[in-house]
């Protein structure tokens, strides 16, 4: 597996992931197809982008090594637009109105977000995950 690759190498033309989307632990969580780009904001060939900030991959512990409790300020994610889509996403309880996407396998995440007031967005980070 690599990890992330810049959005251009990730994106047919139609807007979608061109390869399989995995966990860091070699689980699938999407096929090639399944998901658009999100990108700044705009809307470029099924690609949009949105800054978002999702609580560190790390455990406590490692926070005193000077990591951020706040979290990871993340710009690309990949946009689908069925939870049945995933292969292996579960999700977090409800923190307010969003719940959090992890690996269904090996649990570490958050690997993306939902919001509940919109029930056909989920947004993977491209950071968070490898593409094969």
């Amino acid at each position: 597996m690599e990890p992330a690759a810049p959005p251009s190498d990730l994106v047919s033309a139609e807007g979608r992931n061109r390869k399989a989307i995995f966990a860091f632990c070699s689980v699938s969580l999407a096929v090639p197809g399944s998901g658009d780009v999100v990108m700044n904001r705009k809307r470029l060939c099924c690609v949009l982008s949105t800054q978002l900030c999702l609580p560190p991959m790390r455990k406590k512990p490692a926070l005193a090594d000077g990591g951020s409790p706040e979290g990871d300020l993340l710009q690309d994610h990949w946009l689908v637009e069925d939870m049945f889509t995933f292969e292996n996403v579960g999700f977090t309880k409800d923190v307010g109105n969003i719940k959090f996407l992890v690996c269904a396998d090996c649990e570490i995440g958050p690997i993306g977000w939902h919001c509940l007031d919109d029930k056909n967005s989920f947004y993977v980070a491209l950071e968070r995950v490898s593409h094969e």
